[in-house]
């Protein structure tokens, strides 16, 4: 790709090491995968790398490749450099206002994440939109478009969104009826015909969720969840 003189001037302004790495590789390399993204710098969120980039208004597309192993994953480049948009590259404007949705998400909805339900003192929670940015764009400072997230919740809807195909298509409709954006109310997650319950052990249920994971593992404590609902509900029928 032909990049003119004024835009290699502006991924060169930038100087904030993630999004500066992700463009430097691009700039050599001429894309960059999410795996690359991982393994050559340590970035283990690698959309959220991206979407780094993006707020300085650089267009960034996706496409896909395969893997070392042969899976399909993310891969991105430079988009149509005649689209740069100076909207997106408010990035300080976009902080202050993060707070600002901070304290009305707070003061409509508590200091909770709005995934786990927890209580948590504010400092831990982030705001995210609900519909990512790259596809539902600026949507203003009405708290409807936002959600409160802790630190987990978010690494989580990063690294399931990523696979999503909503990436290409970039329908935001589609975005509205995923749990990572209502996990109150949704029909899919990520695309895929999936329902989930988060359960929180709090106080004295501490130790039940111990006993059971003693008891049972990780990895099984799931299985026996859903058999006791299944053989709850077949015996209520």
């Amino acid at each position: 790709m032909d990049i003119t003189p004024e835009f290699r001037e502006k991924l060169l302004s930038v100087i904030a090491k993630r999004p500066a790495t992700i463009i430097q590789h691009i700039l050599k390399h001429g894309s960059i995968t999410s795996e690359e993204i991982k393994s050559l710098y340590g970035y283990n969120h690698p959309l959220r790398a991206v979407r780094d980039v993006r707020e300085f208004g650089i267009p960034i597309e996706t496409f896909r490749i395969k893997d070392s192993e042969g899976r399909n994953i993310a891969a991105y480049r430079f988009g149509d450099l005649t689209k740069e948009s100076s909207a997106v590259s408010k990035k300080a404007g976009r902080t202050a206002l993060s707070k600002a949705l901070k304290k009305a998400l707070i003061d409509e909805f508590g200091s909770k994440c709005f995934v786990y339900q927890e209580e948590l003192d504010q400092t831990l929670l982030q705001v995210d939109h609900r519909i990512p940015y790259e596809i539902g764009g600026e949507q203003g400072s009405d708290t409807r478009f936002y959600m409160l997230l802790c630190p987990s919740a978010n690494r989580a809807k990063s690294w399931s969104c990523e696979p999503c195909p909503n990436w290409d298509i970039k329908d935001p409709s589609f975005c509205e009826d995923c749990f990572w954006a209502h996990p109150e109310r949704y029909t899919h997650i990520a695309g895929n015909a999936e329902r989930r319950i988060v359960l929180t052990f709090t106080g004295d249920e501490v130790k039940d969720y111990d006993a059971l994971i003693e008891r049972l593992g990780l990895n099984d404590a799931e299985s026996f969840i859903k058999k006791f609902i299944k053989d709850s509900l077949d015996k209520d029928l």
